[in-house]
């Protein structure tokens, strides 16, 4: 069984050979001017997801991510609110950071942020000048100059998003300020103008253009060529295209990334969901609607390269599916693994990881492994191995079968008012039997009651 990846830039699907040990994955992160939204959640997910079984398959990984942490919508927002850049920005990372960790996103390994690597991109801006991929130009928004790249000095621009330079030209329009020699042509420098952040530079102050930021930031941390680039597919033009532009001008080194993965997006309704549109939800309210397993679930019962349309049915569906994997991971068995075939199970499961991250065909494998464990322990077969294996392939998924941290903690109570509650029953006090009941019910702690006794389950993910 070989892994195979469907590669943007060649839009056919490859077998993945990476460069080294480690693998190098570079995943474009956050502008945090607001809450993320379950379109984030799609994307993170999706690239744990890669992470996690290239590490399950053997590999090691080295994952960076960055966080644009500055942009005119930044600035505009800090100046709505009257608080400053940095206050902003810590705001909604810290927010991230939560919406990643309650989705169980195992975090990337660094974490660079934009203006605390602006003296690499000055670097790289200055040498793209002397190469002649680049130029200073002034402006009439700005006391001090703009630097342009000159897309028509890298031939194969247009590459990855397979468009002609002609038909991107044709395309591109002047903002006003700007003083570009082709439409096309994109900032590498913006010169500052009055109340913004700014740094120092050899064309005055400013601050860095948007692409430049994950250009020198992957070359800082993960080198010359990476292995995978991800991010949502709103992103392969024109960011991502620009990257390998910048990128490969500046280094002589082509390609610049061997596989460039894109997940699509969610739609609400026909529209992609968008914070510009005004029509997202937040990861949170995700979270606190059906937890981050069930959301994470719901994102994996769709391939990763098609769109994912959002309902509260499909929520729902996916909480349900959760509790029902769950309950077979959980649930007291006999010892061993009786006939199940695990083997099947587990070849099945890769089988599908291996074609291009097919991760519904993957879930269709844990349900009907769940449905063995049940039919297993219902005919009193053992099924302890079964529930090992998956509560493994459910790990690989970033699926949590066992209790929330949370819940681990108070196992021991929880598993005291079980007893309790049981004794009550025993001694038909029914009414305080439910009153514990609807207590843990009320902690998100469901009961399940059978022919070997109560056992219980966290529905929080």
């Amino acid at each position: 069984m070989t892994l195979r990846f469907t590669n943007t830039l060649t839009r056919q699907l490859e077998d993945f050979e990476p460069l080294g040990d480690p693998v190098l994955m570079y995943v474009c992160g956050i502008t945090p001017y607001d809450d993320s939204h379950i379109g984030h959640a799609m994307s993170y997910i999706v690239f744990d997801v890669v992470k996690r079984y290239l590490l399950w398959r053997g590999y090691r990984v080295k994952h960076v991510q960055n966080f644009t942490d500055i942009d005119d919508r930044i600035i505009e927002r800090a100046n709505r609110r009257g608080i400053s850049t940095d206050e902003l920005v810590a705001e909604y990372i810290n927010r991230y950071f939560d919406d990643m960790r309650d989705l169980n996103v195992m975090p990337a390994d660094v974490y660079p942020r934009a203006t605390q690597e602006v003296p690499e991109m000055i670097e790289m801006i200055r040498r793209l000048i002397e190469k002649g991929y680049a130029y200073e130009a002034a402006s009439t928004q700005s006391e001090w100059s703009d630097v342009y790249y000159r897309v028509s000095a890298k031939k194969d621009y247009g590459k990855l998003s397979h468009r002609t330079q002609d038909s991107l030209l044709a395309g591109a329009r002047v903002e006003p300020g700007e003083q570009k020699e082709h439409p096309a042509d994109f900032a590498l420098w913006k010169g500052a103008k009055a109340g913004e952040p700014s740094w120092d530079s050899p064309w005055g102050k400013g601050r860095p253009g948007w692409h430049i930021e994950c250009s020198a930031m992957s070359l800082k941390y993960l080198g010359e060529r990476l292995d995978i680039h991800g991010g949502g597919e709103d992103l392969i033009f024109p960011h991502h295209e620009n990257e390998i532009a910048q990128t490969e001008a500046y280094t002589g080194t082509e390609p610049f990334v061997r596989y460039w993965l894109h997940n699509a997006w969610v739609k609400m309704g026909e529209e992609k969901m968008s914070k510009s549109l005004g029509n997202f939800i937040t990861i949170r309210d995700g979270l606190n609607k059906v937890g981050g397993d069930a959301l994470r679930l719901w994102v994996l019962t769709s391939h990763y390269r098609k769109p994912l349309a959002f309902s509260e049915a499909t929520l729902e569906a996916a909480k349900n599916g959760v509790d029902r994997l769950r309950t077979a991971a959980r649930a007291p068995a006999a010892e061993g693994d009786g006939e199940v075939d695990l083997a099947s199970f587990r070849r099945r499961f890769t089988e599908a990881m291996d074609d291009d991250l097919n991760t519904p065909q993957a879930l269709a494998t844990l349900f009907d492994l769940a449905k063995e464990v049940n039919r297993a322990r219902d005919d009193g077969r053992g099924a302890t191995a079964a529930q090992g294996l998956l509560r493994e392939l459910a790990d690989v998924l970033g699926l949590r079968l066992e209790q929330t941290e949370r819940h681990l903690e108070a196992a021991p109570f929880i598993d005291l008012l079980v007893q309790v509650r049981s004794e009550l029953r025993a001694a038909k006090q029914w009414q305080l039997a439910d009153r514990v009941r609807d207590g843990l019910a009320a902690l998100d702690i469901t009961l399940e009651d059978g022919p070997d006794g109560t056992t219980w389950r966290s529905r929080s993910g």
